[in-house]
């Protein structure tokens, strides 16, 4: 092996699916032998890529665990490959390892790394399942000439001040300062799953030209893709250079970087599906923003976390509730995109409050789409509940008159589902989930929520998105003009509108981004402009519903803090919302 070709490193972006170990092993394998066969000296998977992540408590399975490393110990490799698998405790831990195989040259395997940094913020929690390691790795001897130094994941992050927690070691420093010792490393590899949001790959950008500028020596960081649960995640291995100079590979596919340390314009990606796709190269003075369209992004990443969840539950079709309104309407969008429009049923359900243009125009939406499509109305069994349930809805609150509906609405969705063998989808928002204006088991129903992370109006733009992206394919928009201009309503009661009980959406969406991913209070937030009596109703009626959003079907994080499981605010509680 000539010099240049000791220098060339595949990175393997794949989308592995949580707890699937054969079919994880054998797309491994796969991924392997095409980086052979392109040149590559070595491999690097993502973290725990045999397994896939996160495997959350199939991990306190002890036979999982010892499972998942003999099948990662078991690849038949072509080259010498660095693989993330969990590790059977030793006599020093007594939890699992996050840890990194090395094999190949038919040499034994070597356990050649354990994560030392076990994030516990957020979606995170691995100090539950793992115990750290003490030093970063090393790996030699398989690989050649060449000599890597090997972290995962959160272990490259500290160095650039990007963890919200405080670690007492710091692995990039570790390395680096063995260097200054005189231990030769021709890179630093990371076996990374870092879940997207929204601008995440500008702090990914500072986390490896940090580390590469530390090290003095490229830094490779190999990122998942794909949908694990409410997770996301986009891809976009990269390498950085002590330059600056950074290569960024393509979000949302598989596929492999190849890297070649020596030279960053030979680097080069390796489609799995032969489709034509560039690769960011970022100079050392840029800082790669504007690259990226966030709505086109959003798009992207909310029909990826649906299509994973379906293909990886084994799901093929899905049902709807088709209100005729905007997120019902983008919604059926993500869905067609997802699983294809032919998999997809609409159900238009009118009572006597819906408008005929709101029935147009969850039509229109069908139509355009080519959804399969289908009208009942509910004013029969509305009126036969109103007239049993008389004496109590005259006395009681007009919401449980509206809520009815809801909930009729809700059973003719869940009824298609359970006949018919699909998914129902909820349609909700962020917005309208953080208020509460949704009801329990009527619109909420379903097994997943494919906008419950994205603010109502980046709802409208992701209509605008998928309206362009009809038009390029010679189709007609699916959501009309109709449903983007008319004022949001549940249509619930005669007149009915959003803003009669909430806040205009484009000052809402603000409040709610203002405590809920800055952690700002009513007060840090009226300083910024907004009325204080409102935003104290806002963030009241935040805390009044979270027994709804308790029981929301998942929803794919794509904001840097989402409802789900990094969002852990008490049920029964009593706060002064006034500061």
């Amino acid at each position: 092996m000539s010099e240049q070709e000791a220098s060339i490193i595949a990175l393997l972006q794949l989308n592995p699916t949580v707890g699937d170990l054969e079919g994880n092993a054998a797309r491994l394998e796969r991924f392997i032998q095409i980086a052979a066969s392109s040149g590559a000296a070595a491999c690097v998977s993502t973290e725990l890529a045999i397994c896939g992540y996160p495997p959350r408590d199939l991990l306190m399975q002890s036979t999982f665990v010892e499972r998942s490393q003999q099948a990662a110990s078991s690849l038949n490799v072509e080259v010498p490959s660095l693989i993330g698998t969990p590790t059977m405790p030793d006599h020093e831990r007594g939890k699992p390892g996050n840890g990194v195989v090395l094999l190949g040259n038919e040499a034994p395997v070597k356990i050649v790394a354990r994560k030392q940094l076990l994030p516990t913020y957020d979606v995170f929690d691995e100090a539950r399942y793992f115990d750290s390691d003490d030093r970063p790795g090393i790996a030699r001897t398989l690989l050649g000439p060449l000599e890597l130094g090997v972290t995962v994941c959160e272990d490259a992050w500290q160095v650039a001040g990007e963890t919200p927690s405080e670690y007492e070691t710091d692995p990039i420093e570790q390395l680096a300062e063995w260097g200054r010792q005189g231990v030769h490393l021709d890179a630093t590899v990371n076996l990374s799953a870092s879940p997207y949001h929204t601008n995440k790959i500008q702090t990914r950008l500072h986390v490896a030209r940090t580390a590469a500028k530390t090290l003095n020596h490229p830094f490779l960081l190999c990122n998942q893709i794909g949908g694990n649960d409410d997770l996301l995640f986009d891809g976009r291995s990269l390498v950085a250079w002590p330059s600056g100079e950074v290569v960024i590979a393509p979000s949302w596919t598989e596929g492999i970087l190849l890297v070649d340390l020596q030279q960053s314009s030979a680097t080069r990606w390796i489609s799995l599906d032969d489709s034509e796709v560039e690769l960011l190269h970022v100079a050392a003075n840029e800082t790669g923003e504007g690259r990226e369209d966030v709505l086109e992004e959003l798009a992207d990443a909310v029909v990826l976390g649906l299509r994973d969840y379906c293909q990886k539950s084994g799901i093929e079709r899905i049902v709807l509730g088709l209100s005729g309104g905007i997120d019902s309407a983008v919604a059926a969008c993500v869905a067609a995109e997802a699983v294809g429009a032919e998999n997809v049923l609409g159900l238009s359900m009118p009572s006597r409050f819906s408008s005929q243009h709101s029935i147009d125009d969850a039509q229109h939406t069908a139509n355009a789409l080519g959804l399969e499509y289908a009208s009942i109305s509910i004013d029969k069994h509305h009126a036969g509940l109103e007239q049993g349930l008389a004496t109590l809805l005259e006395q009681g609150a007009k919401v449980a008159q509206e809520n009815i509906q809801a909930r009729l609405r809700g059973i003719l969705v869940m009824a298609h589902a359970n006949a018919q063998g699909r998914m129902a989808i909820a349609t909700g928002n962020k917005s309208e989930l953080a208020q509460g204006y949704c009801t329990l088991y009527g619109d909420m129903a379903g097994g997943y929520t494919p906008l419950g992370d994205v603010y109502k109006m980046d709802v409208y733009g992701l209509a605008e998105v998928f309206n362009r992206r009809a038009v390029k394919r010679g189709q007609e928009p699916p959501v009309n003009d109709s449903t983007m201009t008319k004022p949001p309503s549940a249509e619930l009661a005669p007149d009915q509108r959003d803003d009669d009980t909430l806040p205009p959406y484009e000052i809402l969406d603000e409040i709610l981004r203002y405590h809920i991913e800055e952690g700002l209070g009513a007060k840090a937030i009226s300083e910024r402009g907004f009325e204080h009596a409102m935003v104290v109703s806002v963030l009241q009626r935040l805390e009044a519903n979270e027994h709804k959003r308790w029981q929301m079907a998942p929803a794919p994080r794509v904001s840097s803090r989402a409802f789900g499981q990094g969002w852990r605010h008490p049920l029964a509680s009593r706060h002064d919302w006034r500061q």
